[in-house]
């Protein structure tokens, strides 16, 4: 303010001094407007008061200069130039003003520009208010206690306003200023808000999209966990245990539970996971279905079904209800057309996520799979036990109709033809060659079907277990065997018929292709079933699929519930172990 008294003294002086100095150039003319310069300097620079106060004293100095004139005509001059000096300072001075106002604006738009890049590339907008205020208090040039950004629902203290920002009805943050603000600055705070407004808005919605990715990304997460799994044919038991802890996990609900359903109208739990419950539900649960509540919704309907828990009923609703639930969603497990089942989760709150259906459906779908699959694994290998049952009883059937048949007929010509020949006179030389021809073709004739009986069913498994079998085999074996049995008791038929047929396969392909000089056989029962090894020194390189018999042996060792493994190194033998599993109950 003192610069601008001085300065508008200096440029009136100065008029005086120029307006004297051209007077006596040119005495006729008329210099007041010059008079006008130091009213449009003071304007423009300075307040519209000192504005004013120039253009009184420039309108008296312009009088002064004029003085020798007559007051009719000074009068109406005076007048005239007050008016000009007036009209120059109101509009100079508007032209001040909004330069002064573009220029706070531009700053206002360059703070908020800088505030919208701060807050939006920070993890927490929280962290970032307390500078925002800073930035803000500065631009705005506010007094102490400044401006201060918070969130909704901040406390007011001495000396402060609150003026609350919105996004639409909802209060999305708090902005504190002075109490005691002028109506220049306050038209400036309060045309920071909406953009302030806007910034917060912003803020939350980046907040709540970078939540619903990070959730997106573990669910997809968990999903391709539970693929793999299913993928991997883990054990169904498994795959339920791991559907309900990743939805547990990735849907932060208290209660997550799958439930397979019956068509006498209950329902058993298949896995469960209750957080905080006194009295969880537990795996292998039988529980009745019925009421409105979200299991039986499902049952009825085959769909998924979403629920408010303060209004259900039924066994399940109350047993919910009473550990503070209040809403559930529930969707079907469709298996080959049927609802098989429910993928159920319930949580404290009452409005449970728009898209937890469509999450929920996918986890569903993968138990789905998992339940055909172990479906169709467990029929086909039913299927395949079926096939080699009746194909080891064919073989019976055979390696009996030829021993009791066929083999005691050729026994009993065998002994005709030897009684004949007791009977037959000495003298005939030519007869006693025949018959014995005919005696020798006969037990070729017979060893050859006792062979083929053996290969058809052994008869001394029948008799004497697969222990034995396996010793008769290491006998016959034209390549030297090392034999190692520990078999306690009988196993099932069709396991003992399943490892002769492995070790007779392996000893076979031992000799015919592997070079062997030597054959380890190993055959052990213990708490995890039976675990047959047969290993050779040959030359290795066998193939599951390579014609040696491999595929075949596989599948009979699979059709009774085992694995076959084979390793066979180009040069270091093979190595072929099966393993089966042995019931209790056998």
């Amino acid at each position: 303010m003192a610069w601008g008294v001085a300065v508008a003294a200096t440029l009136v002086a100065a008029e005086l001094l120029v307006v004297r100095l051209l007077e006596r150039v040119a005495p006729d003319s008329a210099f007041g407007a010059l008079f006008l310069f130091g009213v449009l300097v003071v304007s423009a620079g300075w307040r519209f008061r000192l504005a004013l106060a120039t253009s009184v004293v420039s309108a008296v100095a312009y009088a002064y200069v004029h003085v020798s004139e007559s007051s009719a005509s000074l009068v109406p001059a005076v007048v005239v130039f007050s008016l000009l000096a007036l009209l120059t300072n109101v509009l100079v001075g508007q032209a001040r003003l909004r330069a002064e106002e573009s220029e706070q604006r531009r700053c206002e738009a360059d703070l908020l520009a800088e505030l919208a890049r701060t807050v939006l590339r920070t993890e927490d907008p929280t962290d970032v208010l307390a500078i925002a205020g800073e930035r803000l208090s500065a631009v705005l040039a506010l007094p102490p206690p400044y401006a201060v950004l918070g969130l909704p629902g901040a406390r007011v203290g001495p000396g402060q306003r609150l003026v609350e920002l919105r996004d639409g009805e909802a209060v999305t943050g708090s902005l504190l200023v002075p109490a005691e603000l002028g109506a220049a600055d306050l038209r400036r705070v309060r045309r920071t808000v909406p953009a302030l407004e806007a910034l917060f808005a912003a803020a939350l919605d980046r907040e709540v999209l970078h939540r619903q990715a990070v959730s997106l990304a573990h669910q997809q997460a968990a999903l391709r966990r539970t693929a793999t799994l299913v993928a991997l044919r883990g054990d169904l038991e498994d795959v339920h245990d791991a559907v309900v802890r990743e939805i547990a996990d990735g849907f932060g609900a208290e209660h997550v539970s799958l439930v397979r359903f019956h068509d006498e109208g209950s329902m058993t739990v298949l896995a469960a996971r209750d957080d905080g419950a006194r009295t969880p539900l537990a795996a292998g649960e039988r529980v009745e279905l019925g009421g409105h509540n979200v299991s039986s919704a499902v049952h009825a309907t085959g769909r998924a079904a979403s629920m408010d828990y303060t209004g259900a009923s039924g066994p399940i609703a109350e047993r919910l209800r009473g550990r503070g639930l209040l809403s559930g969603t529930g969707v079907p497990v469709t298996v080959e057309g049927r609802c098989w089942g429910a993928l159920i989760i319930a949580a404290t709150d009452r409005a449970p996520a728009p898209d937890v259906e469509a999450r929920l459906a996918d986890f569903a779908d993968l138990v789905a799979t998992a339940v055909h699959d172990s479906d169709a694994r467990r029929q086909l290998t039913a299927s395949r036990a079926r096939v080699v049952a009746a194909a080891d009883q064919a073989r019976r059937l055979i390696e009996r109709d030829l021993h009791d048949g066929v083999q005691q007929r050729i026994v009993s010509l065998g002994m005709d033809l030897r009684a004949t020949q007791a009977a037959v006179d000495a003298e005939p030389t030519q007869v006693q060659p025949r018959l014995d021809r005919h005696v020798d073709a006969l037990a070729q004739i017979h060893t050859a079907l006792q062979e083929l009986s053996r290969g058809i069913h052994p008869a001394i498994l029948s008799r004497g277990g697969l222990g034995a079998a396996l010793k008769t085999l290491a006998r016959r074996s034209p390549v030297p065997v090392s034999l190692g049995v520990d078999i306690p008791a009988r196993l099932p038929e069709s396991i003992e018929v399943a490892a002769y047929y492995v070790v007779a396969e392996t000893l076979t392909n031992a000799a015919k292709y592997a070079g062997a000089s030597e054959v380890r056989v190993s055959a052990v029962v213990d708490e995890r079933g039976l675990e047959l090894v047969v290993a050779d020194d040959g030359v290795g390189g066998a193939r599951a699929g390579g014609g040696s018999g491999l595929l075949g042996l596989q599948d009979r060792v699979e059709a009774v519930g085992g694995t076959l493994h084979v390793v066979s190194p180009v040069g270091a033998g093979t190595t072929l172990t099966a393993r089966v599993p042995v019931s209790t109950s056998a």
